[in-house]
């Protein structure tokens, strides 16, 4: 019962930062849109910077942006907040729930530096808090004054972190945790950032007072950020599904890129949403950058058992016993793994016709990457991938063209 209880408070807890997160993005896809667009024209009340008229389900829409603030303060004011606290909120819950919940299983690999499970949740609570405060000295520091050179810091600062947790956790934990830092940071930007300065200038207004006008400008570079980071962000966030993006050596240079990619295809709307000239290079930009990490996926595991050295023939007998033995375990109608109520994502390896017809996954899976076994748990060995290589790829070319 306990089991069952922990699945669907996985699966609940998945769905609402799922359902949060939509919110979040859409309503800041939404005000960059509407920021870029504004325009100005002559007979604009004092303080406006420019209006754009929108039409939506079947309606007429006139906007507005005061730089600072209007003259009077409205009756009636929405904040908008409750969608990035509630996505860091869930998404939070979801990170103990799956990775600090089954520590051993997901969150500390051996191979990659063998520490307890409560080290590891220290280890992750730290780099997410630490994180955050690096993040803000940056903006706050004289690099805060230039946004190119603060975007390149902030780049090169996101790679270190995603080098560095590599050396730590496991491959899918530490992709994960490279956007769970992310999106601390984006909500912080909300929380820390944007919502105080709002509510500053609104306390000065009710004071009588003209609100400093850097409140302002502090707040929007902040929500650039978060503009920029929401592509690589969501990228990262689905990762752990795919082991070709998280279980390969290379998994670091992999968020690099993503990064330079999400943020490629940001510019290009902005600009169009400001009726700039139209950036097309960005799509170059973003497909090589993609090959490139199609590429980099192919080069093998991180732990150096890459398949250079296959043997030409694997014999199916060996295939099935390596399986039985390091796989089966879990991959079974009723898997003995404690904790494990199912077969992991419905794929059953406790028959030869199994075996057979999930060929495609077991090379995804556990040659191509080391995702599987999770922090190689059942300590299959390189001999052993390599077995499994030479048999997945007869296989493949066994296949009907």
């Amino acid at each position: 019962m306990e089991l069952i209880v922990w699945e669907w408070v996985n699966f609940l807890v998945r769905w609402l930062h799922v359902v949060t997160a939509i919110a979040w993005i859409g309503s800041s896809f939404y005000f960059i849109h509407l920021d870029a667009s504004l325009r100005k024209r002559e007979g604009l009340p004092p303080g406006v910077a420019g209006e754009a008229w929108q039409v939506h389900g079947g309606g007429f829409y006139h906007m507005a942006k005061y730089m600072v603030a209007p003259a009077e303060l409205p009756e009636k004011l929405t904040w908008f907040k409750w969608e990035s606290y509630a996505t860091w909120l869930s998404g939070f819950c979801l990170l103990a729930v799956l990775y600090y919940h089954g520590a051993n299983l997901f969150l500390v690999d051996p191979a990659v530096l063998d520490i307890p499970w409560w080290g590891a949740i220290l280890i992750s609570l730290g780099a997410l808090g630490l994180g955050w405060h690096v993040y803000d000295r940056l903006c706050k520091s004289p690099l805060g004054k230039d946004d190119v050179k603060l975007a390149a810091a902030g780049f090169v600062f996101l790679v270190l972190v995603a080098w560095g947790l590599s050396h730590v956790f496991s491959g899918r934990a530490a992709m994960l945790h490279v956007g769970a830092l992310i999106g601390t940071i984006m909500s912080a930007n909300v929380f820390r950032l944007i919502i105080p300065n709002q509510r500053k200038a609104v306390a000065a207004m009710l004071r009588g007072e003209t609100p400093d006008p850097a409140l302002g400008k502090q707040a929007k570079q902040r929500s650039l950020h978060n503009n920029y980071l929401t592509l690589p962000v969501v990228f990262l966030m689905i990762s752990n599904h795919y082991p070709l993006a998280f279980g390969t050596r290379f998994s670091w240079l992999i968020v690099a890129i993503v990064l330079v990619v999400g943020a490629v295809i940001r510019h290009f709307f902005n600009s169009r949403h400001a009726g700039k000239p139209t950036p097309w290079w960005t799509w170059g930009v973003a497909a090589a950058g993609m090959a490139a990490v199609v590429a980099l996926s192919t080069l093998g595991p991180k732990d150096g058992s890459d398949t250079a050295a296959v043997p030409a023939r694997a014999d199916f007998a060996q295939v099935e016993e390596v399986v039985a033995s390091r796989c089966s375990m879990c991959h079974a109608a009723t898997p003995v793994w404690e904790g494990i109520g199912e077969a992991p994502r419905g794929v059953r390896l406790d028959s030869p016709e199994d075996i057979r017809r999930h060929a495609g996954q077991i090379r995804a899976w556990a040659v191509l990457s080391n995702a599987m076994p999770p922090g190689n748990v059942t300590q299959i060995t390189p001999e052993e991938r390599r077995l499994l290589a030479a048999w997945t790829e007869q296989t493949a070319d066994q296949l009907p063209r």
